[in-house]
């Protein structure tokens, strides 16, 4: 699968590229609104990020201590998966960072707000 790199309209990139890419932009974030701008360009594309760029999300959240955005990320992997059959992999995957994290899930805090797919 190959991803559109917007930075260079000639350029396409693999999906491990962008995973490659993602991680290391993620381990790079100093301050939320660095976490936010690349959660906002990593969920642009039409493809779900793999579970390693959301793990290097999801430490970046802790280092700048921003809880919100922290759930905020499972809510984008939600819309961005195709059923919930993904998503309940992607929560299967991700159990252990979530639990060392302390991140709490959105329909877990807030169960009456949450639709399903």
């Amino acid at each position: 699968m190959a991803v559109r790199n917007y930075s260079d309209a000639h350029a396409e990139e693999t999906f491990e590229e962008f995973t490659a890419r993602y991680e290391k932009e993620f381990d790079n974030v100093q301050d939320v609104f660095e976490l936010q701008r690349n959660l906002n360009n990593a969920f642009a594309y039409d493809l779900v990020p793999s579970p390693s760029v959301i793990v290097a999300a999801l430490k970046a959240a802790r280092r700048v201590n921003d809880f919100p955005t922290a759930v905020r990320i499972f809510e984008g992997v939600r819309a961005k998966v195709e059923n919930e059959q993904q998503y309940s992999q992607y929560l299967d995957e991700l159990k252990d960072v979530r639990e060392e994290l302390g991140v709490a899930l959105l329909e877990d805090l807030y169960p009456e707000l949450v639709l399903k797919k």
